[in-house]
Formats: C-alpha cells, sequence, structure tokens
C-alpha cells in the first residue's frame, strides 16, 4: 500500500492519539503550513478508501477516526519495500551501504550485530 507523505503524516497523528476528531488532528500540527479542516476530511476520506483508518459516530455531526493498522505493521511493510526497491532485498546490501554511509566503526557493528542476534533469538523464544 501507498501512501501519500500527506497521508502518512495524518495517519502518524492517529497513531500518537489512538482516537481523534478532524480538529484534534488539526490542533496537534504546527499552525505554520497547516491545511485546512477540508484538507484534512480528504485525507481522512482517502485512508478510509485505502483500508488504513476507520470510524465511529463522535458528538454531534464529527466522527471519530483511528488506524487499522498498526504503526509496526505499517512501517515494517515500508521498510522491506525499500530494502526490496533498493538493495535487491539484500540486508547485506542494505547493511554494507549503511556501515559505509554513517562511517560506523567495527566496534558499533559487532554491537549492532549482537543485538540483532539476540532479537532473533527472543522471537525464536517465542515460538
Amino acid at each position: 500500500m501507498e501512501l501519500t507523505k500527506a497521508e502518512e503524516q495524518i495517519l502518524h497523528y492517529l497513531w500518537k492519539l489512538g482516537e481523534a476528531t478532524v480538529q484534534d488532528i488539526l490542533s496537534c500540527m504546527e499552525e505554520t503550513g497547516r491545511p485546512s479542516r477540508t484538507t484534512v476530511s480528504t485525507i481522512i476520506r482517502i485512508l478510509e478508501n485505502k483500508g488504513v483508518v476507520g470510524h465511529k459516530p463522535g458528538s454531534g455531526r464529527g466522527y471519530i477516526y483511528y488506524s487499522l493498522i498498526k504503526k509496526e505493521e505499517y512501517s515494517r511493510k515500508q521498510l522491506f519495500g525499500f530494502i526490496s526497491r533498493y538493495f535487491d532485498n539484500s540486508f547485506a546490501s542494505l547493511t554494507s551501504f549503511f556501515a559505509k554511509e554513517s562511517n560506523l566503526t567495527v566496534d558499533e557493528l559487532d554491537v549492532l550485530l549482537a543485538e540483532a542476534k539476540q532479537k532473533l533469538e527472543e522471537e525464536k523464544g517465542k515460538e
């Protein structure tokens, strides 16, 4: 699922707030560059059509909106899509690129590797 930058921004506010009205979302945004109420409503409607956001009746005529996907699930899909598009599905290529570009030391790479191994072992223990 591909989301625009504006759609992602609204989704991040919903993850942060849990449930929110359009006004709640607008209140979280910085005043400079804040979109109009109509724009936020339109983006939410698009997210609903994509199956990412749901709603329930709120007070008065408004609705309360909530995310239908977890942040972790969306992040994982985006990360794997990124790795697929730019690194041919190779975590080794990603890691090599990251190590070169961020000037990591061998010790820092060892720490990252140890943390990754620990996470994998924890996940295997849950199964």
